[in-house]
């Protein structure tokens, strides 16, 4: 199998937009064949990471590579970026507003969720130019 590269764009504007990106990539990935482990993995992933970029960042991209060996989900956004990283990878640390946490998100998991259910997990932030979290998710591992 070739490389395949998913794009998705992620809208901030609306909430009730949150998870088409993650929903969509999770039918493509259906679709390729691959198991159903690395399928649920990479849409926790993604579901996350498009929650944290709209609540943070007002949006921003994904970008799925599907590989023989796995799968590597890249979401950047240009939003504040992450001042502690330390303190944002802790369980149920979040920066959410009280609004954002009256929805039910905000919760403080989505990178703590990300790193656990991924092979490899990079954070690239800068303060005041936004975020890119790079995670990789083998076949088989």
């Amino acid at each position: 199998m070739a490389e395949v590269h998913l794009h998705y764009e992620i809208d901030g504007a609306e909430f009730s937009t949150a998870g088409e990106a993650s929903g969509a990539m999770k039918k493509s990935l259906r679709l390729m064949g691959l198991p159903a482990d690395v399928i649920r993995r990479c849409s926790i992933c993604m579901y996350e990471g498009e929650i944290n970029a709209v609540i943070h960042a007002g949006g921003g991209e994904a970008d799925v590579y599907v590989r023989p060996e796995g799968v590597r989900i890249v979401i950047s956004d240009h939003g504040p970026g992450i001042p502690d990283v330390e303190a944002a990878m802790q369980e149920g640390w979040s920066t959410a507003s009280a609004e954002v946490r009256a929805l039910g998100f905000g919760a403080g998991m989505g990178l703590p969720n990300m790193k656990r259910y991924s092979d490899e997990f990079v954070i690239d932030t800068q303060v005041g130019r936004g975020t890119t979290v790079t995670l990789d998710i083998r076949v088989g591992g």
